[in-house]
């Protein structure tokens, strides 16, 4: 899918607005969980899969290892787009963790993320069945995206 904002880097990590349909919604008119999951899937692609990113080669092997999605606050339907701002938590030599913060339309960079989460992804050697490790280039950009606290390995 591409976007009409394919993101921005900002001093909080890189942002991109997606957008929200009509099938992401439950009953209560909320963003289903499973749906929000896929949200944070398709953030994601603009920020590290699309050609001419150093990490454009995970598109041939990464798997998520484990996920976590807190809801501080409900996300509505028409809410959308959503912003979801995303940085490196975690690097290591297989592995880094993406932390994501979640808002409604238009609530500012600043304000109470109404959705947090976190992606563990692990680089991985589809012909050979196995984790590899990131390249060093992987490894920079990643890096380059980490919040003042948080740790590298």
């Amino acid at each position: 899918m591409l976007y009409e904002d394919e993101g921005t880097r900002t001093d909080a990590g890189y942002l991109v607005k997606v957008p929200v349909r009509w099938s992401d919604m439950d009953v209560f008119a909320h963003i289903n969980h499973a749906r929000m999951v896929t949200l944070l899937e398709e953030a994601r692609i603009p920020w590290l899969f699309y050609d001419g990113r150093p990490t454009a080669s995970l598109r041939e092997g990464c798997v998520v290892a484990d996920l976590h999605v807190k809801y501080r606050e409900q996300v509505r339907h028409d809410e959308g787009p959503i912003e979801v701002t995303m940085f490196v938590e975690q690097l290591r030599a297989v592995d880094f963790t993406v932390g994501y913060e979640v808002r409604p339309k238009g609530a500012g960079p600043t304000s109470k993320p109404a959705v947090t989460a976190t992606t563990q992804l692990v680089a991985f050697d589809v012909d050979a069945q196995r984790l590899r490790r990131l390249t060093a280039d992987e490894k920079e950009f990643l890096a380059s995206f980490r919040r003042a606290d948080q740790e590298v390995r």
